[in-house]
C-alpha cells in the first residue's frame, strides 16, 4: 500500500481495472472494519451529508468502512493451506500487540478519493508489521511493497474526472470533532469492487492482544 499523493486540483476516476482485476474478481487481504465503531459512523454520516450533492463520488456507508492493511493476492491464486499457514503464523504475532485507539479528523482530498488519515500511525503500522512477517514466514516473497504504507480510512471515492473545488468547500463547511475507535481484531476479508465499491465477505478475524 502506497502513500498516496494529496489532489492537485483535479480528481481522477478511481474505478479503473487496475491489473490482474476485472468484473468478478475476488481478492484476499488484510483490512481493519468499523462495524462497531458507532463515533466513527457519527462522523462519516456528517461527511457523507455535506458530500451528497457534490458530483462524481461514491459515497462509502458504514458497512464498509476500512483501513486497507496487507493484501495476500487473489483468491483463485492463493492455495487454501496457505492461507490457512499464514492465518496461523500471523494469530500468534499479533496476540503480542495490544489492541489500540485510533482517531479520525478531518479529511483530506487525493486525487482519486476522500479520506481520513488514521493517528497515531505506529500501532495499525506494527500490526501490518506482524502481518507481512507471518507471511514472510510462509511465503518467499512478501506482496506489495513494505515501505509508504499510510493508515487511511476513505469516506469517498472519485468515479470521474474534474476540479476538486466542490468537495473542498463541502468539506470546509462540516462543523464537527475527530471520532474514535477501538480496533481489537484485523480481519482477513475477501474483497471485490464490482459494484464500484469496495466490499467484501469475511473469511477470518485475528484478534489483537490476546496473549
Amino acid at each position: 500500500m502506497t502513500t498516496h499523493p494529496v489532489s492537485d486540483g483535479r480528481m481522477a476516476n478511481h474505478w479503473w481495472w487496475r491489473p490482474g482485476w476485472q468484473m468478478g474478481s475476488r481478492f484476499l487481504t488484510f483490512h481493519f472494519t468499523f462495524q462497531q465503531a458507532p463515533d466513527v459512523h457519527r462522523l462519516a454520516s456528517l461527511y457523507r451529508h455535506a458530500l451528497a450533492d457534490v458530483d462524481g463520488l461514491n459515497l462509502v456507508p458504514d458497512t464498509w468502512l476500512h483501513l486497507t492493511t496487507q493484501g495476500l493476492g487473489f483468491s483463485d491464486d492463493v492455495p487454501d493451506g496457505d492461507v490457512q499457514a499464514i492465518l496461523s503464523a500471523a494469530a500468534d504475532r499479533l496476540s503480542h500487540i495490544p489492541a489500540f485507539d485510533v482517531t479520525l479528523d478531518r479529511p483530506e482530498i487525493t486525487p482519486e478519493a476522500i479520506r481520513w488519515e488514521a493517528t497515531p500511525s505506529g500501532p495499525p503500522t506494527a500490526v501490518r508489521s506482524a502481518l507481512r512477517d507471518a507471511i514472510g514466514s510462509i511465503w518467499d516473497a512478501v506482496p506489495e511493497p513494505d515501505d509508504g504504507f499510510t493508515p487511511h480510512v476513505s469516506i469517498a471515492y472519485s468515479n470521474s474526472t474534474g476540479p476538486d473545488d466542490p468537495m473542498r468547500a463541502a468539506l470546509d463547511a462540516v462543523e464537527t470533532h475527530p471520532a474514535t475507535a477501538r480496533l481489537d481484531q484485523v480481519e482477513l476479508i475477501v474483497l471485490n469492487r464490482d459494484q464500484q465499491m469496495y466490499e467484501w465477505e469475511t473469511y477470518a478475524q485475528l484478534p489483537l492482544g490476546r496473549k
